[in-house]
This record gives structure tokens, sequence and C-alpha cells, in this order.
């Protein structure tokens, strides 16, 4: 199934400046929730109406990694034809594709095992890398190596490198510093210069780029003179609602000023505003988006190369999920939009409901509205149900109940203590609820089965839906035990 056509023009709007990005990429987050196949080939088509025209694709443990490499390769990992035909998809629906790799920090998902434990920066931390060691390049030169093989035509390929947390901490870089052979900054910009050089002397026509924090805070001087200008583009994030314009504006002069050909831009439509959250906050995405263009239409012309809508699934390896990219796809269609246009018009946002199937649409909270027709929104309509509708009803039930939390606490309920008048005020609103919402996770369980591989539905069950509703199951239970116990 190569997706269903969806119309291609949301209106423009005249209010604003409009910026055009040569490229404007879809972040796919797939260290966590890695969407079937199947689901991408319905969204593609979604992106590119809504404006995208590529994808930037972060596999982390879900690239078939082989060989030497087989311990990165998660048990839900996509296959090698996977990739390809994921690479036919987005080339169908004209989407240019960017892998990334990460090459310095957040490494947890190669450095938490023993065969690679030991090029830690740190020891007791896998987040980074030992950037002094020929074994740690041998490492990031085999998994460049293995996604370039299965990415043949890509023109650009991401290398991370932001939030090298620990860096400097480890005993051989302590060494460097303390003799003053090299700084803090230099032992970052040495190693992403290694890196970047290997892959432009290696990959004809590829670019690398790199996260742009920690090199944010260089001088000028220092930047210019590490010789990483002239190798690679810098992808400037910000996914904070009251971004600082003026601050951004004067980064970008400053990256050009420094030998940077072009800039990137990295905003956020999901995953920014929370590890654990379970809903899109739209307004402070939009919010985000909206101080983006403003530095967009700031900045000289030309200098920037794109931007990339960052959607995270995990803060970091071991980190909860957060928003399921059903549910983000409200927020990434309105800033989508917004960036098309602009502005976030009323015919813009009109052309947004039309196209998802909603019939309300708020773009300054959550997207609570339970209806819609886009993929995934199954998935979408009944997050939204439970967050709104069957923990508030359960928290309500088990804190409020006056009968409950009077003549069934916690201390009761352990000695198997009821009055047996009380059961009758406690038990049938107790297997209400059940009742209630037991169908609803069971459709949702299926739902995110058609998008997702079991071990992602059942983590998002586990985390988000199952602890509520088993306090529930659990009262039942012990009224059950209690009543027994009267006997």
């Amino acid at each position: 199934m190569d997706g269903q056509k969806f119309p291609v023009d949301g209106g423009e709007s005249s209010e604003t400046k409009k910026v055009n990005f040569d490229l404007t990429l879809v972040h796919l987050d797939l260290k966590g929730a890695p969407p079937k196949v199947a689901y991408l080939a319905e969204v593609f088509p979604l992106f590119s109406a809504l404006g995208a025209n590529g994808l930037l694709i972060e596999y982390e443990d879900t690239f078939p990694y082989f060989g030497e490499l087989l311990p990165l390769r998660a048990a839900h990992a996509y296959s090698p034809q996977e990739i390809r035909e994921i690479l036919r998809l987005a080339e169908l629906h004209n989407l240019e594709v960017i892998p990334l790799v990460q090459t310095f920090g957040h490494m947890e998902f190669v450095l938490k095992h023993s065969k690679f434990s030991h090029l830690r920066e740190v020891q007791i931390y896998p987040n980074s890398l030992n950037p002094h060691k020929a074994e740690s390049r041998h490492l990031i030169q085999a998994m460049i190596r293995q996604v370039m093989e299965l990415h043949p035509d890509v023109q650009w390929l991401h290398i991370g490198s932001d939030e090298v947390y620990f860096l400097g901490e480890g005993e051989e870089s302590k060494l460097k510093l303390s003799n003053g052979s090299l700084t803090m900054e230099e032992l970052f910009l040495s190693h992403l210069k290694a890196v970047a050089t290997y892959i432009t002397s290696t990959f004809t026509g590829v670019t690398p780029i790199a996260w742009d924090d920690m090199f944010r805070g260089a001088s000028v001087h220092t930047l210019t003179d590490s010789g990483v200008p002239s190798l690679l583009q810098p992808m400037i994030w910000d996914y904070t609602s009251n971004l600082d314009v003026e601050n951004r504006i004067a980064l970008v002069e400053k990256y050009r000023q420094c030998g940077f050909h072009k800039v990137w831009l990295a905003s956020a439509f999901k995953g920014a505003t929370g590890a654990n959250q379970q809903l899109t906050h739209i307004g402070h995405h939009l919010e985000n988006h909206r101080r983006w263009l403003q530095v967009a239409a700031a900045v000289p012309y030309g200098a920037l190369q794109g931007i990339a809508l960052t959607g995270w699934q995990r803060y970091d390896h071991f980190s909860v999920l957060c928003e399921l990219l059903p549910v983000g796809i409200p927020s990434l269609a309105v800033c989508l939009q917004t960036l098309k246009n602009g502005s976030c018009s009323e015919q813009a946002i009109a052309w947004v409901k039309s196209i998802l199937g909603m019939s309300e649409l708020d773009i300054e909270s959550f997207a609570s509205d339970l209806s819609g027709n886009f993929p995934g929104s199954e998935v979408f309509g009944l997050v939204t149900q439970i967050y709104f509708f069957l923990k508030p009803s359960v928290k309500e039930f088990l804190e409020g109940h006056r009968i409950l939390t009077g003549w069934f606490s916690p201390y009761h309920r352990k000695r198997k203590m009821i009055h047996p008048i009380m059961v009758q005020q406690i038990q049938p609103e107790a297997l209400s609820l059940v009742s209630r919402w037991t169908p609803v996770l069971e459709e949702l369980h299926k739902a995110l089965l058609q998008v997702y591989p079991p071990n992602a539905a059942e983590e998002w069950m586990e985390e988000n839906v199952l602890p509520c509703f088993m306090k529930l199951r659990e009262l039942v239970s012990d009224l059950n035990s209690a009543l027994e116990n009267l006997t």
C-alpha cells in the first residue's frame, strides 16, 4: 500500500513574510515505538501534502546492524528490506531522506553493551563515547558504513553529537586537559572534525550535519581554526515556546562568520514538553514555529539550508515513551502549514481540519476533539479519551468517593475489613467503571498494534494506562476478598 492521496494546498497568507526553506524535514525518532512500514506508507503522503519534503530518520537500535555491530540491533529492528521499502515510499512521495547516526553523545544504545562498554568516556555512564581511543573511531566508522550501505543516494548524513554529557571527565580527557594540550571546546571539535572528515573523504557528495549545542558557546576564532566549518553544516535546535529570536539570529550570523556555508534550524512538533507527556500541546509548538519563522525571515537570503521538525519519542534510550506519532499529527499539521504559509491563518487551520477530518482543533492547547480520519486517528482518539476521561474518572472515584475513602481505606483493605452495607455503596460504581473502560483499553491495544510492534504497544499500555486501571481492578478484588472474609 502506497498511501492515500491528499490535497496539496492549504492556502497562503500575506500576514507574514514567507520563508522558503530548501528542505522541510519531519523527524522520525525510531528509538522508541518505531512505526510499522505499512503505517509509514499511509502517513508519508500526508507529510508531503502538509508541506514537508524530507525526513530526518533517527534509527538508533532499530537499524539492522550486522557483523561486529549485531549487538546494537534490537529485536524489533527493521530488516534491510524494510529500510529499502521505507526509502522507496519516501521517494514516491518526494521526501528526501537524511539518516541520523549518533557519533558522540546519546550513545547509550551502543555503550550499554558489554562488548563496547570499555569505550565509554566515563566508565559508569553509557551515554558518551571516549574520543581518544582508536577503537572508538573504528566503531563510529563501522556504524556509518553500514547505514550508508542502505542509503547510497543520500546527500546529507546527520552525525548527532548533541548533549555529550561528562565529556572531559574521563581519565584520558582529564590528562589532556590538565597538561594544556587541549581545551574542552577543542576536545569536542577534534572528534567532530575526525568524524566529518571520514564522511566527506569516503562518501562523495555527502555533507555531514551536526547538532550545534556543544559548540554553540565557542568563539568565532576557535570554530574557524578548528576546520569544522568547511566540513559540515550545523543544525541549531531550540524547542522552547519562548525562543529568543534575536539571540538565534545572532547565532546564525556567527556561524556564517565562522565559515559554515549553510545552517539548519530545528524546531519540535512533539516530544519536547515532558519525558512522559502523553498528549501534544499544540500551542507550545505553534509558538516555537512562529518564533523560528521570525528568525528565518531576518537572516540573509540563502543562509538557511532547511528546518527539521523534531518529534522525539524518548528523551534518551532509557527514558519512557512520550507522545506517540499519531497523537502528534495534529500538531505536526499545524506547524507544517504555519511554516508553509508564513503564519497560522484561519484559512490554513480550516484546511488542516479538513485534511485531518477533525471538526474542531484547539491550536492553543491540546487537541481534545476525538474525531479525525488521518492515519493513526484511532490511536489519537483513544489516547485522548483515556487521558481526559478514564484517568480523571478513576482518580475521582478512588480519591473522592466518600464511602470508599471513609469505610474502605488502605488500612481496611489490608485487613479485609468492611461493613457489608458499605459494599453496596462502593461495588456497583467500581464494577461500572471496570465495565465501561475495559473495551476502551482493548480497542486501544488493538489500535496500537496496527501501528507499532507488540513491545511498543505493551510498553505504552503498561506505562500510561494499566497502573490507573489496575488500581480499579485491585479495589474490586479487595472488595470481594473482604466480603468472603465476612462469611
